[in-house]
């Protein structure tokens, strides 16, 4: 743990010398420094680093946290600290950002004591809007903190800390009370960890302290937040289902990024004179109470439809095909959280990419018994953050996201026990679909999972017929394979891709994109399959 007892006359990395500390949290210090060469003025944070027996671990994690602080200054310029140089030094990291005019909001907490509801909701808002960029590009903060958000005097917010998660083999770095419980337990982290951070950040905003405190130890820290119970807030007012619902334990339960906008907006919205002058006015999508985690239904059909999986074991997939395909005109619908709002106009991608990080996936495979043309190749050159018009990203609480047709809605969700997930994806009077299911036991050969669990299930169903061999290939550095086949559903001749990768662990994606057999070679319907296989996203470990 760092401690702030740095003499001013030594220099970090020979340039920089540190003046005053501004700022300190659990083993994280922020200094007010001047670069000596210069005479400039910088904000350096100061971080003890694990001990890690790898030589070019600390090399990696400065140049992990340069890489992020780019790509999101890029992304979200002024709203994320600018990244000069990031250094270790004796078993510390130093990352130096430009200077912050502006408060960590932990000193104004200290400071002013608890914030009315409707300021906290503003910045958590802007955090938001800076999280949900991030998470589009598939960025994780994963040390979020009120430390890390500095509120600026003119307003606005400025986030700190990208790229220090998964820099080190430490589950946390800094201020362990705001890890959320999966990090607490070692587990791998996605985006819900940060929503777990933002509902931190808010109850402390009302509340005047984390909800769970700091046990001076870090290990204590971190059992406490896996294991206690969550103080109820008491000053949230609007805000306390909000907080509660992203402060659950299990991270699939948390609230997604549009509904929490909502409720945010709306508090907003109910106090018209707390917002700018200049501000436009947010327009509320949908009904809060029916957005938020609606207990999905199925009947028993639905059920079996919904759970035929691409990367399934036996066990699985003798339930799945024990009918026809879902989504393609007779799954019944179950109600689903709307798919996330667009972020605000500072925070949207550019049509380009600074850090070469969206390779396309393989093409997918050209058929070999089929009158018509294979599933169409993603572009090497599209930009996976750019999307065409007319689409969306989407991104799911079970653990991923994804471009779809702006009028497209979750349809159906399913579930074999702990054994897999599946959302269908569709519109009404649109026959075509597209399902996305995670497996928790896959095989570990994504081609022996179509050829020997996925084809014998679905051969027992009328008309199937697979077009060509089923392909190896790789998809976003993961092992995959690609099959391709012709099925009848509901009278009706329908043609599916599949591709089916996996991500270690027994753990495994598909994505199954369903046309009518007549319209495949349509060019909307293989830009669509395009779309979806250049900007699906796993966002959860």
């Amino acid at each position: 743990m760092v401690k702030a007892h740095v003499f001013t006359h030594e220099l970090v990395a020979g340039r920089y010398r540190l003046v005053d500390v501004v700022h300190q949290e659990t083993n994280r210090i922020c200094w007010y420094g001047k670069d000596v060469n210069v005479g400039r003025a910088y904000l350096l944070t100061q971080i003890a680093l694990p001990d890690d027996p790898d030589a070019e671990a600390a090399p990696r994690a400065t140049a992990r946290v340069i890489r992020m602080s780019e790509t999101m200054g890029l992304m979200c310029p002024g709203a994320v600290a600018t990244v000069v140089d990031a250094v270790e030094q004796d078993g510390t990291l130093w990352t130096v950002t430009e200077w912050i005019d502006g408060t960590p909001l932990s000193e104004l907490v200290a400071q002013q004591g608890t914030f009315n509801y409707v300021r906290a909701a503003r910045i958590g808002l802007e955090l938001l809007d800076v999280l949900e960029t991030a998470h589009g590009e598939g960025i994780t903060h994963g040390e979020l903190s009120p430390g890390q958000v500095y509120v600026q005097e003119r307003g606005g917010i400025v986030v700190t800390g990208f790229g220090l998660a998964g820099a080190t083999l430490a589950p946390r770095l800094s201020a362990p009370s705001y890890a959320s419980p999966e990090q607490a337990r070692d587990e791998r982290i996605g985006p819900a960890a940060d929503l777990w951070a933002l509902g931190a950040i808010l109850y402390t905003m009302v509340e005047g302290r984390p909800p769970f405190r700091d046990r001076d130890r870090p290990e204590a820290t971190l059992k406490g937040v896996d294991r206690l119970p969550l103080r109820t807030p008491v000053h949230a007012g609007p805000l306390t289902a909000t907080v509660q619902g992203l402060l659950r334990k299990n991270s699939r339960e948390r609230l997604t990024r549009s509904v929490v906008r909502e409720a945010l907006t709306r508090v907003l919205t109910e106090d018209p004179d707390t917002l700018p002058a200049t501000a436009a006015r947010p327009r509320l999508r949908g009904v809060y109470t029916a957005a938020c985690h609606a207990a999905p239904g199925w009947s028993r059909r639905t059920m079996a439809i919904g759970t035929a999986l691409a990367v399934l074991t036996v066990t699985a997939a003798v339930l799945a095909a024990t009918d026809q395909l879902p989504g393609t005109g007779t799954s019944s619908t179950d109600t689903a959280p709307q798919p996330a709002v667009s972020a605000t106009a500072s925070a949207t991608p550019p049509d380009s990419r600074t850090d070469g990080r969206n390779s396309s996936p393989s093409a997918s495979p050209t058929p070999t018994a089929s009158p018509t043309t294979s599933a169409p190749s993603p572009s090497s050159s599209a930009s996976a953050g750019a999307l065409p018009p007319g689409f969306h990203r989407y991104t799911a609480p079970e653990g991923f996201s994804v471009a779809l047709p702006k009028d497209w809605k979750r349809v159906n969700t399913s579930r074999v026990g702990n054994l897999s997930t599946r959302v269908t994806f569709g519109a009404d009077g649109d026959p075509r679909t597209l399902a996305v299911t995670y497996s928790t036991v896959v095989g570990p050969d994504p081609v022996a999972v179509w050829r020997d669990d996925v084809e014998p299930q679905l051969e027992k169903d009328g008309g199937f017929q697979r077009i060509g061999e089923i392909k190896a290939t790789t998809y976003q550095g993961h092992k995959a394979a690609d099959m391709e086949w012709l099925s009848v559903a509901d009278g009706t001749r329908v043609r599916t891709f599949g591709r089916g990768f996996l991500l270690g662990g027994g753990r495994g994606f598909s994505l199954r994109w369903t046309t009518p057999a007549a319209d495949w070679n349509e060019a909307a319907n293989r830009q669509a399959l395009e779309i979806f296989l250049r900007t699906f996203r796993v966002t959860s470990g």
